[in-house]
């Protein structure tokens, strides 16, 4: 078997990452079937399967490492280690992302297409909430996509044709779904590619940690989770919902996407400058 793994890494990324999916589900499979079987509470299904594929998923990153590349130490590879340089970039990572996030809705009530107004659910829970949530889409999905996903990417091609397809990818991952809810939400695809780049740019920023790229990504949830949780603002419809965002979903709308360029424009230029 272990003749087999090193003979993996001698074959193209999209085999490797199609093996690499292939055993991940086959891990999976035989323990979430009987939880979509016994559990009549759909959320809670939904928690314990991901939950349950997540913690296969690192299982199995270990053991990738170790069988098909040698390298016991993969997390720290992908950028993921507890050091201070790590820990300093998550919370700077935080504030960048939930102060844009705060700033986008600033400037919409400036412009008076939004009014601010005070919310009877917000407070100390909500932020915490909040924090706890972002932190954890957060690390999911950088340890997902910016660590082994662009890895794998990399080990094949240049490192421009390999953030472009992570972006891609990254964005296309979120459309999996019903065609209908793919056509409802397709206009944030521009702006999920678009934090694709950035998370790549401020990944090599940091000179390889993931630090940044989680602090950045769960600080953009949490300040959309504090605002739309907490219930803080109202719009007011002056312009339509493709300038603000569909469903009050920044992402979904001109402004969003802006922003967001100007984020990338900012971890582009923070990479350059490296």
């Amino acid at each position: 078997m272990k003749i087999n793994f090193i003979r993996l890494a001698e074959n193209p990324a999209p085999l490797r990452l199609g093996c690499f999916i292939l055993i991940l589900l086959l891990l999976w499979l035989p323990l979430a079937v009987p939880i979509y079987l016994l559990v009549g509470d759909p959320n809670l299904v939904s928690i314990l399967t991901e939950v349950l594929l997540y913690v296969e998923f690192i299982f199995l990153l270990k053991l990738w490492g170790q069988q098909v590349y040698q390298q016991p130490q993969i997390l720290r590879h992908y950028g993921l280690a507890l050091t201070g340089k790590n820990g300093r970039d998550v919370l700077r990572g935080l504030a960048i992302g939930s102060i844009c996030v705060f700033v986008l809705f600033g400037v919409e009530g400036n412009l008076g297409w939004l009014v601010w107004q005070q919310s009877k659910v917000f407070g100390f829970k909500v932020i915490l909430e909040g924090l706890i949530v972002s932190l954890g889409v957060g690390f999911a999905e950088e340890l997902l996509f910016r660590g082994w996903l662009l890895d794998e990417l990399q080990r094949d091609y240049n490192p421009t044709m390999a953030m472009g397809i992570d972006a891609l990818l990254f964005a296309v991952a979120h459309f999996i779904k019903p065609l209908e809810a793919i056509i409802h939400t397709l206009p944030q695809f521009p702006s999920l590619v678009l934090l694709g780049l950035t998370q790549v740019w401020g990944k090599r920023w940091c000179r390889g940690r993931l630090g940044l790229p989680i602090g950045l990504h769960g600080g953009l949830v949490w300040g959309y989770y504090i605002i739309n949780v907490g219930e803080l603002t109202k719009y007011s419809h002056r312009v339509p919902d493709w300038v603000t965002g569909v469903d009050r979903n920044p992402l979904q709308g001109l402004m969003g996407v802006v922003f967001m360029g100007v984020i990338a424009f900012w971890m582009w230029w923070g990479n350059q400058r490296n």
